[in-house]
């Protein structure tokens, strides 16, 4: 079965091309002209329109078509024809084919990004998984003086007063902007931390 390709310089020539390989190898002339009212039919599908070709896509797949791509609607439709006149996968293929996605590896777990972001209650940003549960502190010596910072719910606590992240702490306390992480050196899971 010769398929429908848009590169070739017209689909007559694929027509000719496939009537003249089927009378060079004995075939009938019988095939050749049972298929010709389908080669007319693709041939008359590059003069339609988008919107005449989604009409088409609907009569032959049976449902609409979301692209609006002349070319691709053109192609679909072109293979849709041929394999309704010269019959599409064997049933050999069909099988082969249910057998390959049985035997593919399918995520039956969802990513663990996607979990986090599922748990967390509307709006809010799912916890950093760096830092220690709410209720441990967090403490490092800088200049001499021991700043320690206890992990809240929903902030973090330095002499009394509530932060909405580690970073504001540690430019309250030094006056610079620092990355909070790097400041109280949290890497991984926070092993810096130190019950009261």
């Amino acid at each position: 079965m010769e398929l429908f390709c848009p590169r070739q310089t017209g689909l007559w020539n694929a027509s000719a091309k496939l009537h003249r390989e089927e009378i060079e190898s004995g075939m009938g002339d019988a095939k050749g002209h049972q298929n010709a009212p389908m080669w007319r039919e693709i041939d008359g599908l590059r003069q339609q329109t988008v919107g005449q070709l989604k009409i088409k896509y609907r009569a032959v797949f049976g449902w609409e078509s979301r692209s609006n791509h002349k070319q691709f609607l053109l192609r679909r439709i072109a293979w849709r024809l041929q394999a309704n006149a010269e019959g599409g996968l064997s049933e050999r293929a069909r099988q082969r084919a249910l057998a390959l996605a049985e035997e593919a590896d399918l995520r039956i777990r969802a990513p663990e990004s996607f979990l986090k972001e599922l748990a967390s209650p509307r709006g809010k940003k799912p916890r950093d998984s760096r830092l220690p549960a709410p209720g441990q502190w967090l403490s490092r010596q800088f200049q001499g003086q021991t700043v320690s910072v206890e992990i809240l719910a929903t902030g973090f606590r330095y002499q009394e007063r509530v932060y909405k992240s580690l970073s504001a702490v540690a430019w309250h306390v030094t006056g610079v902007q620092w990355n909070g992480f790097s400041f109280f050196h949290v890497q991984g899971r926070a092993e810096r931390h130190h019950g009261r």
